[in-house]
């Protein structure tokens, strides 16, 4: 039956006010009750797949940032932000080269290093190794390896005592605690009338240190630079100078001017983001796919609107032509559904970004309940060598998951609204 027109006459008095007709009119769509049941059940549904959505890929994206925040931090623990070499992988005279590294404001430390291969035997076990020779002083400035020593401290490499700290997984492979004795092969061989032999030379175990990263844990042992330059018959020479700098992500910018203030002198710099490209690039990638692969799932979501406003345009045509008649624009019936499609999704993304927070935010305390109470182990300390799911939420990540699905749900209200404008009085009212 036909509404008479003077149900409609109150909207005539909201064009007084500053505040649109069409932005009141959607709002009370959004809060009006549904003669259909059906509609409310798929707006519902829509709300809550947004938030799901929006709440999974903020808390993933987090996830994904504690994972290189901790690679990041495991790795310069023991690594360099910066390093300067040779040539050759030699360098006299490091001194000079440590100083003037120093005169840049950026730089905050710096420490020679020596670094050759060799092969560790104990009892008849041999392993290869990446051997470093330090000055423990200076290193404890430009590494972190204080706050990952597990047994003997740094310090106990003394010049001419061939001390030697080895990393926790080499340690296991050889089957060496501290105060063993471990022989050092060195590649470099004693020529002599009959043959080439070998160099060898034992180091006692003084300390051992867990670094969280198995290529260090697994391969790189610890000397005195003496021990070392003695050992490779380097004389004064070292293989380079290691830096540290105030922001580490400005470490490719110090290392480029750097690399200009030593232009002539036969040296490179490099940072520690060209050192160990390939693991941050891999992180980086799989963030980015987690990103593309769960924003199908907001776009899932959030095109569930379409839908839900097909059905309300349908739902409300007779309202629809009666508002035309009395003068409404097609444009103005295109806001009204912009206006509660925009409302109902923004209300879901809203709902979304906070459980995403609340979520990332609480992983420590979430994780180890679901785990009680399903009985399965999600995350092992054992195979990952990190004792909890790592979470950094940062803000750039949450604008932009927030600004994509407010775009998508804005969208997704532009072809319904477009059927609402596209209503003919006439033919909806025919049959009411």
């Amino acid at each position: 039956m036909l509404r008479p027109v003077s149900c409609f006459l109150p909207l005539v008095s909201y064009t007084a006010v500053p505040m649109n007709y069409e932005i009141l009119l959607g709002l009370r769509y959004v809060r009006a009750k549904r003669r259909n049941g059906f509609i409310s059940f798929i707006s519902l549904i829509s709300t809550l797949g947004l938030a799901l959505g929006v709440a999974a890929l903020i808390t993933v994206l987090s996830v994904m940032n504690g994972f290189q925040k901790e690679l990041r931090t495991r790795i310069l623990g023991v690594a360099s932000h910066i390093q300067i070499t040779g040539w050759d992988n030699e360098l006299t005279g490091w001194q000079q080269v440590a100083d003037a590294a120093l005169k840049n404001p950026d730089v905050k430390a710096a420490a020679p290093y020596v670094s050759e291969q060799a092969m560790l035997s104990f009892d008849q076990t041999v392993r290869g190794a990446m051997v470093r020779g330090v000055l423990p002083a200076a290193e404890d400035q430009v590494a972190d390896f204080a706050q990952h020593m597990r047994a003997g401290r740094l310090t106990d490499l003394q010049p001419g005592g061939f001390g030697i700290v080895l990393g926790i997984e080499l340690a296991r492979a050889l089957q060496v605690r501290p105060g063993d004795k471990v022989t050092l092969i060195a590649p470099q061989g004693l020529v002599t009338p009959a043959a080439v032999l070998p160099r060898l030379k034992q180091f006692t175990v003084v300390g051992v240190f867990e670094a969280g990263h198995y290529e260090y844990d697994a391969s790189l042992a610890l000397i005195h630079m003496q021990d070392a330059q003695a050992l490779y018959r380097m004389e004064d020479r070292v293989s380079g100078v290691r830096l540290r700098v105030t922001d580490l992500f400005d470490a490719p910018r110090v290392a480029r001017a750097l690399q200009d203030a030593f232009a002539g002198q036969d040296l490179l710099v490099g940072d520690w983001t060209r050192q160990h490209a390939n693991f941050f690039r891999a992180v980086a990638i799989e963030k980015n796919m987690m990103f593309i692969i769960l924003s199908l799932i907001v776009a899932v979501a959030a095109f569930n609107i379409v839908s839900m406003l097909i059905m309300v345009v349908t739902d409300k045509q007779a309202d629809i032509a009666i508002l035309r008649t009395l003068g409404a624009s097609p444009a103005s019936m295109m806001k009204v559904f912009v206006v509660q499609g925009a409302v109902i999704g923004g209300f879901g993304l809203l709902l979304g970004v906070a459980g995403g927070l609340l979520l990332a935010g609480n992983l420590d305390v979430v994780v180890p309940a679901i785990e009680k109470i399903a009985g399965v182990s999600l995350w092992s300390s054992e195979v990952y060598f990190i004792p909890e799911l790592p979470s950094e939420i940062l803000l750039s990540d949450v604008i932009t998951v927030t600004v994509m699905g407010g775009l998508l749900t804005l969208l997704a209200t532009l072809y319904p609204s477009w059927r609402a404008s596209r209503v003919q009085p006439a033919e909806a009212l025919r049959y009411e």
